[in-house]
């Protein structure tokens, strides 16, 4: 496969760092660097394990935006600050509920991308998973999607040599079309659908009553997608359990709304594009020191920037 392009998922990947490093990693003024050596260190790796020629690092704007919740008011509800104050409205201003160690490195982690060269791409009123939905529907192959986020298994696509890696849990794994169908036994187009149906507590996603994980994969093997499952049960098929065909069929407002807020924005207007993440050509290594030794990450931050200036060069 030639060179990809990196798509990284990048609260996705900090907030690994941060509880998979230890917070005595601190700057000298007591500023805990944990999360931001531990990104920076697996970007590096990332970038050095798939050869990639370019790089972009979607955020988020924001993580619940209020026309989801609109959608589904218990989407995220859970992870709200204060759970159960204000779960109706966007939290954009109010931040998932994180570690204050946490979300003092976060504008660490900006200028260090900013200073290495990799653009950072975030939209009002989205996610970074809409981000990486766009960025993967209109750049050209191929990509590898870095995040802990299985509903992102939707963007693979083999043909146009998309995949994922993976990093919920464990080293990090590398996931094809091959790999979904083995391991759940759908296409990864069809994840989403199964998402939807099955529920997912992590998203405060309730699902549709009397479907598990099973029952979901087995009804879009017979039937292939959502939209054709909820036109048979609508029609009474008798291929469909009675308890579940009359679930589907009540939960028809649900199943309507969770598509709309699972599935990735594949449509936004992305800048980016036009560079499509270039590498730059040179690093300002001054800046890098200085800061290396203002955040007690010299090794991290040099590593990042060694792989960078080496790959631009390497194009």
């Amino acid at each position: 496969m030639p060179a990809p392009l990196l798509l990284l998922d990048s609260a996705a990947l900090y907030y690994r760092a941060f509880y998979s490093q230890p917070t005595s990693l601190v700057r000298p003024d007591g500023t805990s660097v944990n999360a931001v050596r531990g990104f920076l260190d697996a970007v590096a790796r990332f970038i050095v394990d798939t050869n990639a020629r370019q790089v972009i690092a979607a955020w988020d704007e924001d993580w619940r935006p209020a026309w989801r919740v609109e959608l589904i008011p218990s989407y995220k509800a859970h992870r709200v600050a204060g759970e159960g104050e204000n779960t109706s409205a966007s939290t954009s201003e109010s931040p998932e509920s994180e570690p204050a160690e946490l979300t003092a490195q976060v504008p660490m982690i900006l200028t260090a991308l900013e200073t290495v060269g990799i653009p950072v791409v975030g939209l009002p009123h989205h996610e970074a998973d809409d981000v990486l939905g766009s960025l993967a529907a209109q750049l050209d192959g191929p990509a590898v999607v870095v995040t802990g986020d299985r509903d992102l298994f939707a963007l693979i696509d083999d043909d146009r040599q998309i995949s994922v890696l993976y990093t919920g849990r464990g080293p990090a794994q590398h996931i094809t079309g091959a790999q979904v169908r083995e391991q759940y036994g759908i296409e990864p187009w069809q994840y989403v659908d199964m998402a939807v149906l099955r529920g997912d507590p992590s998203d405060g996603l309730p699902g549709v009553k009397g479907i598990g994980p099973k029952t979901a994969t087995a009804l879009l093997q017979e039937f292939g997608s959502l939209t054709a499952l909820r036109a048979a049960a609508a029609e009474g098929s008798d291929a469909i359990k009675p308890k579940v065909r009359d679930s589907i069929v009540a939960s028809s407002g649900y199943l309507d709304a969770a598509l709309r807020v699972v599935r990735p924005v594949a449509d936004l207007p992305l800048p980016v594009l036009g560079a499509a993440g270039s590498r730059p050509t040179s690093i300002d290594m001054t800046r890098i020191d200085q800061l290396g030794v203002e955040w007690n990450s010299k090794a991290s931050l040099g590593r990042i920037a060694a792989v960078m200036q080496a790959h631009a060069t390497d194009e």
